[in-house]
């Protein structure tokens, strides 16, 4: 299902596609960025139902549900996006309040949702999925009291992403042999994904060697301290310079890239790595804590040229997967909980899916895919599941 809004305010467009409902639910963010097409949405939508696949354990309380996505073609810095949001919410509540469970992307915070959400008369960004769970007011407060949790300043929810994508860079490694200590990690962007992808790496004994944000790149051969950057961001992801140490270098903002390091993280927007883009790249693994930044041109030549492609339906799922998780009670409002779920299911998918890719001769993204579909299809014969 596709749907095409125009807000009568200011004649920006907005979009929601629902590529597979699973118990009649599909899960997906909100993002809000300028040129936003509904093409590019019905992409990520369909992208979702794989994401939301490939977490499926039987055992467990949490059942994955389909795939959606919405999005908001305007600058979530102009002055008039916070009413956008808010009237698209309220032109999208049939959908918000049975079908379409939604959170922050990208150039949406969490809080900015939930606050639109109440503005728009709804109850909350995921009430579709109420029906289903066994005990609502329990789950509703094991969430809240999740998203309460902080560790050093940053949110839980802001968190977990992180660690699925540290944990994914971490297996890589680990089954490749390449010690954590020293190796280089370059991340494009320091927001919600990139922020808390570098605390983590950092903490493995990675050196964060370079991060971008709209500004352009911060450089340094010897590591960034990133916990002083985190600190200096404002509400964008946007660094304040004045954090900066004497030895660190301010670059233009796709020097990223060509940053000598042995890991490169985009961690911000989608389609940001094309045919051009790759041949600057010479680092050995690249992992995606964004939503498809890398064309699939450009993947199949970094392949040729052996480096890795971690892709975002597997390296980025760890957000979407704890709501859940927490929501139906396979964990707890806990941090160390939370991370040590996050880091044992991206683990084992992240290990499965590239000896699967290595054995069959085939890209990872393509083997992510095929486990996510043989999950589908398992719970289509168990839940149900429509097209």
């Amino acid at each position: 299902m596709q749907v095409t809004w125009t807000d009568h305010v200011t004649g920006k467009n907005g979009f929601l596609v629902v590529d597979r409902l699973v118990r009649g639910v599909a899960s997906g963010g909100l993002r809000m960025r300028e040129g936003c097409t509904l093409a590019e949405v019905g992409e990520l939508a369909r992208a979702m139902t794989l994401k939301e696949a490939i977490h499926y354990d039987p055992g467990a309380r949490y059942v994955p549900l389909g795939g959606a996505k919405g999005g908001i073609d305007c600058d979530p810095g102009d002055p008039e996006a916070y009413g956008i949001l808010v009237r698209y919410l309220r032109a999208m509540a049939p959908y918000v309040e049975r079908f379409w469970t939604t959170g922050e992307d990208l150039g949406l915070r969490q809080s900015h949702i939930d606050r639109a959400v109440r503005d728009a008369g709804l109850t909350s960004s995921v009430q579709a999925v109420f029906p289903l769970l066994a005990d609502e007011t329990q789950a509703r407060a094991r969430l809240a009291a999740a998203f309460a949790v902080e560790e050093h300043g940053i949110g839980l929810d802001e968190l977990v992403g992180g660690c699925g994508v540290a944990e994914a860079v971490l297996t890589v490694l680990d089954r490749d042999g390449v010690p954590h200590r020293g190796t280089r990690a370059a991340i494009q962007g320091m927001g919600t994904m990139g922020g808390s992808t570098a605390r983590f790496l950092t903490r493995a004994g990675l050196k964060v060697v370079a991060v971008a944000d709209a500004r352009g790149t911060i450089t340094n051969p010897d590591g960034l301290d990133v916990e002083a950057l985190l600190a200096a961001r404002d509400a964008r992801g946007v660094v304040s310079r004045s954090a900066l140490r004497p030895a660190d270098t301010c670059l233009p903002g796709g020097a990223w890239l060509t940053t000598e390091a042995e890991v490169l993280v985009p961690a911000a927007v989608s389609y940001c790595i094309g045919p051009a883009e790759q041949a600057r790249i010479s680092a050995r693994y690249v992992v995606e804590a964004a939503n498809l930044p890398v064309l699939p041109e450009a993947e199949r030549l970094l392949a040729a040229r052996g480096i890795t492609v971690v892709p975002d339906v597997l390296a980025n799922s760890g957000t979407n997967a704890w709501w859940w998780w927490t929501l139906f009670g396979d964990i707890g409002p806990d941090a160390d909980e939370a991370f040590a779920k996050v880091r044992t299911s991206i683990r084992r998918l992240v290990t499965l899916v590239l000896d699967t890719a290595a054995a069959d001769g085939t890209p990872p993204r393509a083997a992510a895919r095929t486990l996510a579909r043989h999950h589908l299809a398992a719970l289509g014969e168990v839940h149900g599941t429509y097209a």
